[in-house]
């Protein structure tokens, strides 16, 4: 937001400024050649000449410029942005696909680099670096008790394909630190959560993004599953805020019939652009359920509004974000890039999803909290559309736009008293904490078990565990009385063992064990049961 003493000849720089970046990347991509910007250009330079040459004190006109385009694009719309040098990669690698590095997930424990999980054949678990594992030196760098951060780590241990790192280990039960030399290599980032079979006919696949990977993850996914017999499935774009359109396009094909429109774009430089669905797709013809929330937006919303409006499978869950903007990214070379938005996205009925902007990004992007005010979160009742809003199916079925992808069932959040005590509980992290704790004390004991299925079956989450939970709960100043611990203590368990077995056997091992505990999941299960 706009510093409100800005001086105003610096103001009027921020402002023209990004107009002039914004034309000058149009014209450098052969689209806005009609613009005239001479007149801008002139000006723009005559103001930051200005206000280098006569300005009251020192002025860093770089850091000038980029305040300039991250405001100018902030005020445009809500997705618009500048993307510095140094962070773009970083940026980028999240949807690339892979990325350069030793192939761990971890996170910082007690001012330490822990290792959660090595990525299997990457390049730590070629070494024998193993979960559970500390870093106490990168190369000569101590990072143990060091205030390090995540940035920190990353920096240090990322790198260039084949350069080599070198790390001393602290692991449980030995007393000495444990020398290895890492060869850094390409990492896999993958979009695809898990895919595993709920009971014997429905599947489950859950992803997580749209990266360059994700229609190829899918495929493999519902390929696999099909071998172990599912014949419904349930697609879990829960908390997925979207990315390549492209991906998401790929994945609405393979459940649509031939010439079935997915989405169209159009913008004021972009001509109206349809999509069809082009090839016999894997699972044109069998049930499936889509799950979606208020976190699901951009590509997720392509694909639940693609199906929802060809009345195709059923989408369960709650109102999605609102995001139906379409942004392209631009090469600005050493200055970085900028993400545009150059059209909007409509579903096949010709709904625009994308929520109300009024100018201000923060509450845009917080506006999940004013649904809980208004109390849609809890009750559906509590939704209301404009009769200009509404659309209508080729099978007749009214749909909704004007702000994010309706469902067809909707699943409302539990607004249950009784659970206030747990939910306070579980939201300062207590559990989670307790979890990781003790998994990583017990790491070995639990692995005797074998498998994410076997521990779930035989671990008994018992009394002297449940009553370390309710002291480190205290310990919080969270508190409770006799009726709210015994609900805990009904809740704590499920989904205490679906921590501990995510930080043992991986990802894929925390969602068969929460399933039961997940109402919307649950309620997608009845309906497919119901159709079969």
């Amino acid at each position: 937001m706009q510093n409100k003493f800005l001086k105003p000849v610096i103001y009027a720089a921020v402002l023209i400024a990004g107009m002039y970046l914004g034309i000058f990347i149009a014209k450098s991509n052969g689209i806005g050649s009609n613009i005239r910007s001479s007149d801008n250009t002139s000006l723009v330079n005559d103001v930051f000449s200005l206000i280098d040459k006569q300005y009251v004190d020192t002025v860093n006109l770089n850091a000038l410029q980029t305040k300039a385009v991250t405001h100018v694009l902030e005020s445009m719309d809500p997705h618009s942005e500048y993307i510095e040098p140094s962070i773009l990669n970083e940026v980028n690698e999240n949807l690339y696909g892979s990325f350069d590095g030793i192939g761990v997930s971890f996170r910082i424990e007690k001012d330490t680099i822990t290792i959660i999980e090595t990525i299997k054949g990457g390049p730590s678990e070629k070494v024998g670096i193993l979960a559970g594992d500390r870093i106490v030196y990168v190369g000569d760098t101590l990072v143990a008790g060091t205030k390090v951060t995540n940035k920190d780590a990353m920096r240090l241990l990322k790198g260039p394909k084949k350069t080599k790192v070198d790390v001393k280990i602290k692991r449980r039960g030995i007393e000495e630190l444990l020398d290895f030399t890492i060869t850094r290599d390409a990492i896999p980032t993958y979009s695809l959560d898990v895919a595993y079979m709920i009971d014997d006919n429905i599947g489950f696949i859950k992803l997580s993004k749209f990266s360059q990977t994700t229609h190829k993850e899918f495929v493999d996914a519902v390929k696999k599953l099909q071998k172990e017999g599912m014949t419904q499935l349930i697609l879990d774009l829960r908390g997925n805020t979207g990315g390549y359109l492209g991906e998401a396009v790929g994945i609405a094909d393979e459940m649509l019939r031939d010439n079935n429109l997915i989405v169209y774009t159009e913008g004021e430089h972009r001509d109206r652009s349809y999509i069809f669905a082009r090839h016999r797709g894997l699972w044109e013809d069998k049930d499936v359920a889509v799950l979606i929330d208020e976190g699901s937006a951009s590509a997720s919303e392509i694909v639940a509004g693609a199906l929802q409006d060809n009345d195709r499978g059923v989408i369960i869950g709650r109102r999605s974000f609102g995001k139906g903007l379409v942004q392209e990214q631009f090469d600005l070379g050493e200055n970085g890039a900028i993400r545009l938005t150059v059209a909007r996205y409509y579903t096949p009925t010709g709904r625009c999803i994308q929520k109300p902007f009024s100018g201000d990004k923060t509450e845009y992007l917080l506006e999940e909290y004013a649904r809980y005010e208004t109390g849609e979160m809890f009750n559906i009742d509590s939704i209301h559309f404009a009769d200009s809003l509404k659309y209508i199916t080729p099978g007749g079925k009214t749909v909704y736009g004007g702000g994010g992808i309706m469902p067809d069932i909707y699943v409302p959040l539990e607004n249950d008293s009784t659970q206030y005590f747990f939910n306070k509980m579980a939201n300062a992290g207590v559990l989670f904490q307790y979890a990781f704790d003790y998994s990583d004390s017990h790491r070995k004991d639990i692995m005797n078990y074998g498998d994410a299925k076997t521990f779930n079956e035989k671990f008994v989450f018992n009394d002297a565990m449940f009553k370390e939970l309710m002291k480190r709960t205290e310990d919080k100043n969270i508190k409770g009385n006799d009726a709210d611990k015994g609900k805990a203590r009904e809740l704590a368990e499920p989904l205490f063992k679906a921590y501990v077995a995510r930080n043992v056997f991986g990802d894929e091992a925390f969602y068969p064990i929460y399933e039961p505990m997940d109402e919307i999941l649950q309620k997608a299960v009845e309906e497919l049961k119901a159709e079969n």
